[in-house]
């Protein structure tokens, strides 16, 4: 294995993690997971570079190997596994939460969250099929699948599940009248509220539009409420 294919350095680091990019020469090269590389960041950026937990990488390993770190409520020691969108790190031992979201300008951040939301975090239906028993495979944005036994779910809704044992809490449906967070486009990182969802009869996404007037593509909306949104947006959030 080359030294390139084992490092990155910064300037090639996806504009969404939130590190200088001439202070410093290299970056943390994340391990493959879940989330894809643009809406996730290495647990070594989040906690030295976002949270400064510590100054160098040896403390944060210290920390890590501690067992000190939790995301989603499972420990995590890899300093390279990577914490992504909705993904929730958990540090007890100071009784701090954080919730991974995306800010306005398209950047990873944390934002800060009591005890009680760190029990449960959202997560996007990508895709469903069905299986062997007359099962339903639910395949969700962060890399889990699950099994449910009535198919009431379609793709686009999110599921509110608890943490860390992943028992479903509710559902929030992709329809009218429903307040989405922005993945992507020119509003990213913000929460509107659905007017309408123009279903396209080609291979193009469904387009939705929302009553702040604009629209944007349906792989762009991830559902955070009906009434109100479950989660507090990343304005004034650890970037």
């Amino acid at each position: 294995m080359t030294k390139d294919s084992r490092h990155m350095k910064r300037y090639t680091a996806p504009r969404s993690w939130p590190l200088p990019r001439k202070e410093y020469v290299w970056a943390v090269k994340p391990v493959p997971g879940p989330h894809s590389k643009e809406q996730s960041v290495p647990l070594m950026v989040a906690l030295r570079d976002m949270l400064h937990l510590g100054r160098t990488s040896a403390e944060i390993r210290k920390i890590l190997g501690r067992r000190e770190v939790l995301v989603d409520g499972r420990v995590r020691m890899n300093y390279k596994h990577i914490v992504g969108l909705m993904d929730v790190i958990s540090i007890p031992r100071i009784d701090r939460h954080y919730r991974v979201l995306l800010n306005p300008r398209g950047r990873i951040s944390l934002k800060d969250i009591d005890a009680s939301q760190s029990t449960w975090k959202l997560v996007r239906i990508m895709d469903k099929r069905k299986i062997r028993g007359g099962r339903t495979q639910l395949n969700l944005h962060d890399g889990r699948n699950m099994i449910v036994d009535k198919d009431s779910y379609k793709t686009g809704d999110v599921l509110k599940i608890s943490l860390p044992d992943q028992k479903v809490i509710s559902k929030v449906d992709i329809k009218e009248d429903s307040l989405a967070m922005l993945t992507g486009g020119a509003h990213i990182g913000t929460v509107c509220r659905i007017k309408k969802i123009e279903k396209t009869r080609n291979p193009m996404p469904n387009i939705v539009e929302f009553h702040e007037g604009f629209n944007t593509i349906v792989d762009y909306v991830f559902m955070v409420g009906s009434d109100r949104s479950e989660i507090e947006v990343a304005e004034v959030s650890i970037i």
